[in-house]
């Protein structure tokens, strides 16, 4: 193997590492906008009808779970890709 053949791989190997990080920056975009705005409508929920806060509350952890669940998906899909 030649010393160009090595180089020439490492720096293919380098920019496909950075098209992963890249990729899980915007796939953790549309989880963190839709976490904002679950919260945002449960404290909305909870201003109008304060005695249903604790039901509530919970149906926003549920959604921030669910909500999450996408930004791990695109964590793990771009270490594969």
């Amino acid at each position: 193997m030649s010393l160009a053949y090595l180089a020439q791989e490492a720096v293919q190997e380098t920019n496909s590492t950075g098209f992963g990080a890249i990729g899980y920056g915007l796939a953790a975009i549309g989880p963190g906008i839709g976490v904002g705005i679950v919260v945002g409508k449960a404290i909305e929920g909870m201003v109008r009808q304060p005695e249903m806060a604790g039901q509530v509350r919970t149906t926003m952890f549920l959604g921030i779970a669910f909500t999450e669940a996408l930004a791990l998906i695109g964590l793990v899909a771009g270490f594969i890709f």
